[in-house]
């Protein structure tokens, strides 16, 4: 008699226990981009914060630096599949950045160096779930991976988080961006499999 029943093939490991569905282990940080590698020198880098009619707030590479800055591990998950689990970075909380900007508006677009671009609404980057990040694994930030700053919000699929992002415009409806105009999903939650605009 068998012990152990066909196709059990036993309990998942801790690490895949907090895989979304679909989703598979990776130790490698993959490099997936829309474009080339834009290079940005740190003097003629900003970020902005508009409303679309006015520029509300501004920073260069040294206030940016200059601003409170937290170190953070959370989870990556690529619409690819792939997951990469407890990932080190440093950046600004988004909550520090929008700290002294009053608005209604309740979705943001942002904008990246090379013209990339992607929807989110503003609830999913307050609340200590988004940061500009500008170092990973306590290195500065790769170009390849986004350097010298990219958006972080690891509770969606990693297209969420802009590489070389450059600001964001407030907006009264969501838009889609660049991949969200291909067919991707306009919100893109990994724990609902949220990929594509039909699922």
């Amino acid at each position: 008699m068998a012990i152990i029943s066909r196709g059990f093939s036993g309990r998942r490991s801790t690490a895949e226990a907090n895989l979304p569905p679909g989703q598979y282990l990776t130790t490698d940080f993959p490099v997936l981009s829309a474009g080339p590698t834009p290079h940005i020198s740190l003097d003629r880098w900003e970020f902005t914060i508009d409303d679309g009619r006015n520029v509300l707030q501004r920073w260069d590479w040294n206030s940016l630096r200059e601003l409170p800055a937290e170190r953070v591990t959370v989870d990556l998950h690529c619409v690819t599949r792939w997951s990469k689990l407890g990932t080190s970075w440093e950046g600004v909380s988004l909550d520090t950045l929008l700290a002294n900007i009053k608005t209604d508006l309740p979705f943001a677009m942002f904008r990246s160096y090379g013209d990339y671009t992607t929807n989110l609404p503003l609830k999913d980057v307050v609340n200590q779930q988004a940061w500009i990040a500008f170092k990973y694994d306590g290195s500065d930030l790769a170009p390849e991976h986004g350097g010298p700053a990219r958006l972080l919000v690891p509770h969606l699929y990693l297209w969420k988080s802009a590489k070389w992002v450059k600001g964001f415009t407030l907006m009264p409806d969501d838009e889609p961006g660049f991949w969200e105009g291909l067919g991707y999903h306009m919100y893109g939650d990994p724990w609902q499999e949220q990929r594509y605009s039909e699922e």
